[in-house]
């Protein structure tokens, strides 16, 4: 199976950092061999922290998909995901692509209720805890099964220094614990990695969601009905081609 990986924010050092924990997770999860294409968003955010950086993502990451998936590329793939938390465009990559699209946080929160029916995301930069629970509450899952949390560094701060943030990241995962969770996920593409460390310090498992998303992905199967979409003017010629419905 051949999987692209979307990173939603503009870093490569974030681009790089998913594809090799991604690389790594397969056999620690018991995956299938899978090519997994890496590619970074064209346009937009070094870092996505805040709602106009997640609007313009959503527009990267549909000119992102729409550059690596087509007839330009004949050798195809099975599924995307899109590889920043909160998933931005998702909902629209489905009505475009033949294929189906995973999303982190999507991910997460299916696989740890599986586990719980109490969970905790915990993800770096305050601005994202209101955008996440409004992301939650669209998925039908009220405060008391989901809780988001945050930390002050942001995702890329994170990413740059992460022994540093796991002090912080530990202590308020605790208090997570301590208000019901009973697993926690670690959101977001600059905490990638860090579970099994966080692991450690807590009674209750730890989820990545880069696991989460590659577990869901390699379990998807056909992707949804594509739906028509209106004329539209001045896009990419790819983007274009996409919503023409000729990808």
């Amino acid at each position: 199976m051949r999987i692209l990986l979307l990173n939603g924010n503009t870093d490569p050092a974030i681009t790089a950092l998913i594809a090799a924990r991604a690389q790594e997770a397969l056999p620690r999860l018991g995956l299938p061999a899978c090519d997994l294409v890496p590619a970074t968003a064209p346009f937009g955010a070094r870092y996505i922290a805040t709602r106009a950086a997640v609007a313009i993502a959503g527009h990267a990451v549909l000119a992102g998909l729409a550059e690596h998936i087509g007839p330009h590329n004949p050798q195809g793939f099975g599924a995307a995901i899109i590889a920043c938390f909160g998933e931005p465009a998702i909902e629209a990559a489905r009505e475009l692509l033949p294929i189906p699209v995973v999303g982190m946080a999507e991910a997460s929160i299916t696989l740890a209720l599986e586990q719980a029916p109490r969970i905790a995301l915990l993800t770096g930069g305050a601005a994202w805890v209101p955008m996440l629970e409004e992301f939650v509450l669209v998925r039908g899952h009220g405060r008391g099964s989901v809780q988001v949390r945050s930390v002050p560094p942001t995702g890329d701060m994170i990413a740059r220094e992460p022994e540093k943030a796991l002090g912080l990241i530990a202590e308020e995962a605790r208090q997570a614990v301590a208000a019901g969770a009973g697993v926690v996920v670690l959101g977001g593409a600059g905490l990638v990695g860090l579970a099994p460390k966080l692991a450690a310090l807590l009674p209750v498992p730890v989820l990545d969601s880069l696991d989460c998303a590659l577990i869901m992905a390699c379990r998807a199967g056909h992707a949804l009905a594509r739906v028509a979409q209106a004329p539209q003017t001045g896009l990419e010629s790819r983007l274009a081609a996409l919503m023409h419905g000729e990808i």
